[in-house]
């Protein structure tokens, strides 16, 4: 498969011309298209992405600890700011996808448009090498980084119940999905998190997807936490 007019003008965008056409046009292929698909490449991609803004963040926070990388990594490589990135090219209209998955609105589906943006980055790999790849990744993550502040950068709700259950002794949260509801295009999920050790019974958080809704519910039982202990 070729890539169209379209492919070509977009493939400028993205900061690089690719040399294997194909490799675009699959890594720019959902699973709902065709059985040869952009999974293996979006797996490679996000081993890329995880080690090119780890080395990134390194070096251009020489004084920030292990903690303060590990959250500035985790607010850079998310679905959400993936997602963002993905919106300079508009990644959306780009994605091949099945019939099915384009009347559910998968063109609009943040999820989608991650994985893509992850698979376009092993594909910019094996077409090129590594220090290219960096390259084009720090300029689409350009934005992104340069408005980083370790300083500013607090736990997200999950680690820090973790850390203070740890503190403590204590056994670590269990996350639950409780439902899953709405169309494909606009899920909603409802996830429990039980503090056994310190809860009598377990908070309820909800998002888009199950991480969100994970963040929300330990949210809520950091704060239940912090209203029993104020009681005592």
């Amino acid at each position: 498969m070729r890539m169209d007019d379209n492919l070509r003008m977009k493939s400028f965008s993205l900061k690089y011309h690719f040399k294997d056409e194909q490799l675009m046009t699959l890594a720019l292929t959902h699973r709902s298209a065709s059985q040869n698909h952009n999974e293996r490449l979006e797996y490679l991609g996000d081993a890329l992405l995880g080690l090119i803004i780890a080395e990134d963040l390194f070096k251009r926070f020489p004084r920030a600890d292990e903690g303060q990388l590990t959250r500035l990594r985790a607010s850079v490589v998310n679905s959400d700011a993936l997602f963002s990135v993905g919106q300079q090219f508009d990644i959306g209209s780009l994605v091949i996808l099945g019939e099915g998955e384009k009347k559910t609105g998968g063109s609009k589906r943040v999820s989608i448009a991650a994985n893509a943006l992850e698979a376009l980055v092993g594909a910019i790999y094996l077409d090129s090498d590594y220090a290219t790849c960096a390259k084009v990744v720090g300029e689409l993550f350009h934005d992104l980084l340069t408005e980083l502040d370790p300083s500013a950068i607090e736990k997200d709700a999950k680690t820090a119940l973790q850390e203070l259950l740890q503190g403590k002794g204590l056994h670590l949260p269990h996350y639950q999905v409780k439902s899953i509801t709405g169309p494909p295009h606009d899920r909603l999920f409802e996830v429990s998190c039980s503090v056994k050790s310190l809860l009598n019974k377990p908070t309820l958080g909800t998002g888009e997807t199950r991480r969100k809704g994970e963040q929300a519910a330990a949210r809520q039982a950091l704060i239940s936490i912090f209203e029993e202990s104020s009681c005592d």
